[in-house]
C-alpha cells in the first residue's frame, strides 16, 4: 500500500513529475543536455529571486553543504545551530579540517540577529552557515534580519541550508544578501530524493579562488567554472532523469504562480497548527514558525510509534521526534504538491485514532 507521507522529507510525488523520470536518458555531453540544464537554471533563479548562478549536483543537499563551508571559507567558519541539521554543518567543517566553531540556541529558539553581529564583531570569521527552516524542532530562522546585519561585514561569505523551505517559503536571495542558497528537491520542491541545487555569489566565486584544498566532487568553484566554459554541463556524469523532472516541476510551480504557491504553504500550516494548539501544544517559538512543517509538544504523552502504525494502515505516515525530542514531539510536514484537503484528511485520521484517549485525557485535566 502507497503512503502519503507527511513526513520533513522525502514527501509524496506527483504521477506526471515521476513519468518525466522515464524520459529516454540522453548524453550529459550533448546540446540537448546544455539546453535542459540552463533551463533549470533559469527557472530555478526565478524561485530564488536571483541573478546569481545556479549550481546543480546529484547529491543530498549535504553535498552542497560540505562544499560551501570547505570551498569558501578561507579563515574561520562560524556555523550558527537551533537543531540537529545545524549541527551537522559544524560536523561537515570540522571533518573536511576546516576552521569552525558552533554557536547554539535552545532547542526550540531561532538564532538572533544580535548574536550573529557579536561574533562577527570578533573579526574571527569569514564565512557563516545558518538554517533556515529547521526540521528538527520547526524554527525558521530570521534569515531576513540576519542578512541586514552582514551587510555590515563585506568580506563574509553568506550560506544557508532552505533544503525544507525553497519552493514552499519565498527566499528572495539576491535582496536578503545570500552567497550560498542550497537547497533539495525532495521536500517543498516535489521530486524524489537525489539531487540538490545551490545559487552561488560573485563573492562566494572569489573567495572560492582564495582555498586551495576544495576537494573534487563537492568543488563549487570547478562546477562553476565548467558550466560557464561548457555550456551548463558538469564536470561529473549528473542524474538526467532527476533533470528531466526538476525541469517539469519548476515549469509547474512558476504556473502556478510563487505567491499563490507561498500562501497555499502557509494556509496549511495554519491548519496543523490550530490543530496542534486546540489537542497539544506547538514546541517552536510561535515567533518562528515554519510553514513547512510543525513541530508537536507531545503534552498528551501519545505512544507516537503506535499511532503512526495505525496511520501507516490507513496509508499516512508522520514523523516521531528527532533525536533527544524523539517521543516528546512529532512532526507534520505540509510542503510540496499537498493541498489543504490533503491536510484535512489527515488530520481527521488522527483524530478519529486518538479520538476517545484525548477526550479522556482532556475530561482528567479539566
Amino acid at each position: 500500500m502507497s503512503k502519503k507521507l507527511f513526513i520533513p522529507g522525502p514527501i509524496d510525488v506527483s504521477e506526471d513529475v515521476l513519468e518525466k523520470m522515464a524520459t529516454p536518458v540522453i548524453s550529459h555531453r550533448s546540446k540537448e543536455a546544455s539546453e535542459l540544464q540552463k533551463s533549470i537554471t533559469e527557472k530555478a533563479k526565478k524561485l530564488f529571486y536571483t541573478d546569481n548562478e545556479i549550481l546543480l549536483s546529484t547529491s543530498s543537499g549535504t553535498g552542497l553543504m560540505e562544499g560551501s563551508i570547505r570551498c569558501c571559507t578561507a579563515k574561520r567558519a562560524a556555523v550558527f545551530s537551533c537543531g540537529s541539521f545545524g549541527d551537522r554543518w559544524h560536523k561537515m567543517g570540522i571533518t573536511n579540517g576546516v576552521p569552525t566553531d558552533l554557536f547554539k540556541v535552545e532547542l526550540g529558539q531561532a538564532i538572533e540577529p544580535e548574536m550573529v553581529d557579536k561574533v562577527l564583531a570578533t573579526g574571527k570569521y569569514d564565512l557563516i552557515t545558518v538554517t533556515h527552516n529547521e526540521t528538527s524542532t520547526g524554527i525558521r530562522n530570521p534569515i531576513e534580519d540576519i542578512g541586514q546585519i552582514l551587510k555590515k561585514y563585506d568580506d563574509v561569505v553568506y550560506c544557508v541550508d532552505t533544503v525544507s523551505s525553497a519552493g514552499g517559503i519565498k527566499i528572495p536571495v539576491d535582496e536578503i544578501g545570500i552567497d550560498i542558497c542550497i537547497t533539495s528537491v525532495q521536500k517543498a520542491i516535489g521530486l524524489p530524493p537525489g539531487m540538490s541545487l545551490c545559487t552561488f555569489s560573485e563573492k562566494s566565486r572569489k573567495r572560492a579562488e582564495k582555498v586551495p584544498n576544495r576537494g573534487v566532487y563537492f568543488d563549487l568553484l570547478s562546477m562553476y567554472e565548467y558550466i560557464k566554459k561548457k555550456n551548463y554541463q558538469y564536470p561529473s556524469t549528473p542524474s538526467l532523469s532527476h533533470m528531466f523532472a526538476l525541469n517539469y516541476q519548476l515549469e509547474k510551480i512558476l504556473e502556478e504562480g510563487l505567491e499563490n504557491r507561498f500562501k497555499r504553504h502557509e494556509d496549511m500550516a495554519k491548519i496543523v497548527r490550530n490543530w496542534a494548539e486546540e489537542h497539544f501544544e506547538i514546541f517552536t517559538d510561535k515567533n518562528h514558525l515554519s510553514n513547512t512543517l510543525t513541530v508537536v509538544k507531545n503534552t498528551q504523552n501519545i505512544d507516537v510509534s503506535n499511532l503512526n502504525e495505525e496511520l501507516q494502515k490507513r496509508g499516512y505516515l508522520i514523523a516521531n521526534g528527532y533525536g533527544e525530542l524523539k517521543d516528546k514531539t512529532f512532526r507534520i510536514s505540509h510542503m510540496g504538491d499537498y493541498t489543504e484537503n490533503d491536510i484535512r484528511d489527515l488530520l481527521k485520521n488522527i483524530d478519529d485514532i486518538l479520538g476517545f484517549q484525548l477526550k479522556i485525557v482532556s475530561f482528567i485535566n479539566m
